[in-house]
């Protein structure tokens, strides 16, 4: 059994500028990660690096209604770029 962290972020893509994006984190089984997810917006690209090893994680990005936001993902050694194609505001769920 792994085991799992919830992390969760808000972000906003108004305007083409770079922009950090604060990890809010829960704890579970424990000892909490999401101080180890480095995540920022530039644009349209969303940036998600892992500076310890976690395991499988799963993102997903959802507007602030719910919905799931189709994405363009590229995998990087230590994380992943998404493509969001439409600005507004956006759930990022780890």
């Amino acid at each position: 059994m792994l085991p799992t962290t919830w992390c969760g972020a808000v972000c906003s893509i108004i305007n083409d500028g770079y922009s950090h994006i604060t990890v809010k984190e829960r704890k579970h089984q424990g000892t909490p990660k999401g101080s180890t997810i480095d995540a920022s917006i530039n644009g349209h690209t969303l940036t998600v690096a892992f500076t310890e090893n976690l395991g499988q994680v799963t993102v997903e990005v959802a507007s602030v209604s719910g919905s799931d936001v189709s994405t363009t993902t590229v995998y990087t050694p230590n994380g992943m770029q998404a493509c969001i194609p439409v600005a507004g505001d956006y759930i990022v769920t780890f």
